[in-house]
């Protein structure tokens, strides 16, 4: 007799359950959960739509705002086509900007630094840069890049001299932003796809400077 093979009869079964849930889970994550059942429950999406999302979520990664990146650096044109129209920019080079109605390039610059946060969720470019890391969704960045942000760089490696300008965006909804940090110095042999593999992710949030390439590399 297996441990299922009993009798089930609700009049004698009054003990309370534990709400089924995945162990470990986080309480938002576990909330999530919850209204995407509700919403499936509702027929406002269906079920095969979420796994859609999420499978081209996860396809995602920061190499596609790379390439943008890379592209910028070696073609000044390029660069202020991708400040004019960012999604257009990434349909240039055959990449998929996502569905965010306003992706804005930012450039930064000897005199001027910008920065991203979504002080109210999570709001990024999925698209061009990947899942957002945990930390950019949790609430002492979400507060502190806003209150104390030259703080929260140098806590990131990151030191601005004085008379650099620190710009701090908020993402929405309807627009999500991408950094577009400087070149490094020492980089003028490389090619587009080395350069590329240069840019993190977090040096398109702005909390990060591209890593200068090894002597064997240049």
């Amino acid at each position: 007799m297996s441990l299922h093979d009993h009798d089930h009869d609700d009049r004698d079964h009054d003990h309370p359950h534990e709400p089924l849930t995945i162990v470990g889970e986080p309480v938002a994550a576990a909330r999530v959960r919850a209204l995407v059942d509700l919403l499936v429950e509702k027929g406002v999406v269906g079920r095969d739509d979420v796994r859609q999302r999420i499978d081209w979520l996860v396809s995602r990664s920061p190499s596609d705002g790379a390439r943008l990146v890379a592209r910028s650096w070696v073609d000044p044109e390029f660069r202020q086509r991708l400040l004019a129209d960012t999604r257009a920019a990434a349909f240039e080079l055959d990449l998929d900007p996502g569905p965010s109605p306003v992706v804005i390039a930012l450039e930064n610059t000897e005199t001027v630094h910008h920065m991203v946060v979504c002080t109210l969720c999570s709001c990024y470019p999925k698209a061009l840069l990947g899942p957002p890391p945990d930390w950019y969704k949790d609430f002492p960045y979400r507060s502190r890049a806003v209150s104390e942000p030259r703080a929260v760089l140098e806590e990131f490696g990151v030191h601005l001299d004085a008379d650099v300008e620190l710009r701090v965006v908020d993402s929405t909804a309807d627009i999500r932003y991408l950094v577009i940090p400087q070149r490094p110095s020492g980089t003028e042999a490389l090619r587009e796809d080395e350069l590329a593999a240069l840019v993190t992710r977090d040096s398109m949030i702005g909390v990060a400077i591209p890593a200068v390439p090894s002597p064997a590399a240049s």
